[in-house]
C-alpha cells in the first residue's frame, strides 16, 4: 500500500516498550465516554474503496467497510469476517469460494447478500483508476455467486489470495448506494465495519461511532473516536504536546521519535519493526532520459544511505538494500551486492556507455512535506555532486503528485510504501509486476514469470528461491532503488489502552482497539 500502506519472519512482533501492566484491562465503570482522539498526517484520498490504495485511505475502510476475510492482531493467517468460511476448491488455487454470513446488515439497514460482493469487486476491476486497488487481483477472471456462495475463479495460481481478500481491496459495499460506473464523491459511505462514518471533513476530521449492527469476527467493537488529519507532521507533534490528540500514530517528526523517552510516565509508546519503506522510482518510458537502465544503474550507483538514515531520519530508519525488506520470506540485499558503495567513477562510466550528455537534466517529483523535503534535497544533493545529473526538484501536493506520476510526467519521484498483507508477494506485484501501481512503465515478461512462480505454493518457504531471483532482477533492471525501512511508533496518553495494538503491519488500523481505561 502506497505510504501513500516485519522484521519478524512472516509478521510484525509488536513489542510494547512500557505499560503492559493492568492498563490493559476493560475500561472501569468511571470511564470517559468522549471519543478517544487519534491523529495522523496520512492522508485519505477516496471515502470508495474503489477509488484509492493509500495507507491513510486503507486504514479508514479496515474500520468502515467488511471485507470476506480479516486478519486477527499478531496473525499470518486470515479467517473468515463477513463470511462464515472460505477456502479453495481442489489442489490447483485457481478457484476460492466463501459462504457470506447470513446475519449481515449495512450501516443503513439492508441486508447484505453475495450479489453485494460481487458487484463490488466487478465494480473496482471495471473503474480501475489509477491511483486504486485492482492492480491486486492481475488473475481473477470472474465472481460466480449461487445463494450465499460467492466463487472466485482465477486464471492461474495465486496461494495468497485470501490474503488480498482480507485487504481494503476486498471492502464490501452496498450496490444500491454506489455507481457502478464512477467513484462515490459525497462524503459519506456505507459499509458494514465494526464503525459508523458519524462526519466527515477531508484533511481535517473524520468522527466514528460504534455499528451496533456489526456482525463478523471481532468480538467488540470499541467505544467512538475522532480522527485527527494534519499536514504537517510538525503539526501533529504540536497537537500532541497540547493535549488536543490522545494517541499519535503516523508520523511524527523524525527528530521528535529519535527522542522517544519509554520510561516516560506520560505517555505509552509502542515501538514495533515495520515493513514501511521508501523507493526512488524511476520513469522508463521511452523518450524519458531513465529509459536507458544503465543510466538507472549509474543513480544506484551514486546513491548513499547513510546521510538519509543519520542526518534526515535521525537513527528511526535502517537502509534498504532491497525490494523485499528484512523479516520477509526471500529477503536479501542486491543492492548492497551489486552497489556496496557510492561510486562516481562507476557512475560516470556507465552515463559514457549509455550516450547521454553530462551532466544529465533530470526532473524528481516528490510528496510536499514532512520528510519529503528534506530526503529529497540530500538525494539532489548526492546525484548533482560530481557534474553527471542536473537535478531539479518538484514539490507537488499528494493528489495531484498520484496523478502526476500516473501520467508519466516526472522523470523520477520518492513513493512510500506499507505493505497490504504478511506476505513477500505484497512487494512484488503491486510494485514491479504487470500493471504496477508505480505507473513507472516498467514491464519484464522474467518478471511476471518469476512473480507467478511464487503464487504456486501455499507453503509460503518454498517461495523464498523465487523471491531472491526476482530481487536481483530488480537490482539488474533498476526500475526502482530501495531506499529504507523504518520501524513503526504509536504513542498514546497513560489512560488510554488499546494502543499497542492499533497497527501490526497488515494494513488494519484496529481503532476499535482503543478505549478509555
Amino acid at each position: 500500500m502506497r505510504s501513500i500502506r516485519i522484521r519478524i519472519l512472516a509478521i510484525l512482533a509488536v513489542l510494547v516498550i512500557a505499560g503492559v501492566g493492568a492498563w490493559q484491562l476493560l475500561p472501569s465503570d468511571g470511564a470517559k465516554e468522549d471519543p478517544v482522539s487519534v491523529g495522523t498526517t496520512d492522508v485519505v484520498t477516496s471515502l470508495d474503496p474503489a477509488g484509492a490504495y493509500d495507507a491513510g485511505s486503507w486504514a479508514m475502510y479496515s474500520n468502515i467497510y467488511q471485507s470476506l476475510m480479516t486478519f486477527k492482531s499478531g496473525a499470518i493467517v486470515p479467517e473468515p469476517d463477513a463470511a462464515e468460511s472460505c477456502g479453495f476448491l481442489g489442489g490447483k488455487l485457481q478457484t476460492y469460494q466463501c459462504k457470506l454470513r447470513d446475519d449481515l446488515s449495512f450501516s443503513n439497514g439492508r441486508e447484505i447478500t453475495a450479489e453485494d460482493v460481487k458487484y463490488s469487486f466487478e465494480r473496482m476491476l471495471r473503474i480501475k483508476t489509477d491511483v486504486g486497488p485492482s492492480v491486486l487481483f492481475p488473475t481473477l477472471k470472474n465472481v460466480v455467486t449461487e445463494g450465499r456462495t460467492i466463487t472466485f475463479n482465477l486464471s492461474s495460481r495465486d496461494a495468497t489470495f485470501p490474503q488480498k481478500l482480507a485487504t481494503g481491496a476486498g471492502s464490501i459495499v452496498d450496490r444500491e448506494a454506489y455507481s457502478e460506473n464512477k467513484l462515490r464523491a459525497d462524503n459519506k459511505v456505507s459499509g458494514s465495519g465494526p464503525y459508523v462514518l458519524k462526519s466527515y471533513e477531508p484533511g481535517a476530521e473524520a468522527e466514528l461511532v460504534p455499528n451496533t449492527r456489526y456482525k463478523g469476527a471481532l468480538k467488540k467493537t470499541g467505544g467512538p473516536v475522532t480522527v485527527r488529519y494534519y499536514k504537517q507532521s510538525d503539526d501533529l507533534l504540536a497537537a500532541w504536546k497540547s493535549g488536543q490528540i490522545d494517541v499519535t500514530h503516523r508520523q511524527l517528526p523524525p527528530s521528535a521519535l529519535a527522542e522517544l523517552n519509554p520510561g516516560d510516565a506520560d505517555q505509552r509508546v509502542t515501538e514495533a519493526d515495520s515493513a514501511e519503506i521508501r523507493n526512488l522510482v524511476f520513469n522508463v518510458r521511452a523518450g524519458s532520459p531513465l529509459a536507458d537502465k544503465r543510466v538507472r544503474q549509474a543513480i544506484a550507483s551514486v546513491i548513499d544511505r547513510a546521510p538519509l538514515v543519520t542526518d534526515v531520519y535521525k537513527g528511526t530508519v535502517e537502509p534498504l538494500y532491497s525490494l523485499i525488506p528484512q523479516g520477509y520470506i526471500g529477503h536479501s540485499t542486491p543492492f548492497f551486492d551489486e552497489y556496496p558503495s557510492p561510486d562516481s567513477k562507476r557512475a560516470k562510466k556507465l552515463l559514457e556507455q549509455a550516450g547521454v550528455q553530462l551532466p544529465l537534466p533530470i526532473t524528481f517529483a516528490y510528496r510536499s512535506g514532512d520528510s519529503y523535503t528534506p530526503e529529497t534535497k540530500e538525494i539532489q544533493r548526492q546525484l548533482n555532486a560530481d557534474g553527471l545529473f542536473k537535478v531539479t526538484i518538484k514539490s507537488v501536493e499528494w493528489t495531484a503528485f498520484q496523478k502526476g506520476y500516473a501520467a508519466g510526467k516526472y522523470d523520477m519521484y520518492t513513493v512510500g510504501w506499507l505493505p497490504d498483507y504478511p506476505d513477500p508477494d505484497t512487494f512484488s506485484q503491486p510494485l514491479v509486476g504487470r500493471d504496477t501501481s508505480l505507473h513507472n512503465g516498467y514491464t519484464s515478461k522474467k518478471m511476471d514469470q518469476l512473480i507467478s512462480d511464487t503464487l504456486q505454493f501455499s507453503d509460503r518457504s518454498r517461495t523464498s528461491a523465487d523471491f531472491k531471483d526476482l530481487q536481483k532482477l530488480v537490482g539488474e533492471d533498476v526500475p526502482l532503488v530501495p531506499l529504507w525501512q523504518k520501524k513503526d511508533y504509536v504513542l498514546a496518553k497513560p489512560d488510554v489502552s488499546g494502543s499497542q495494538y492499533l497497527s501490526d503491519g497488515t494494513g488494519i488500523w484496529r481503532l476499535w482497539e482503543l478505549d478509555w481505561i
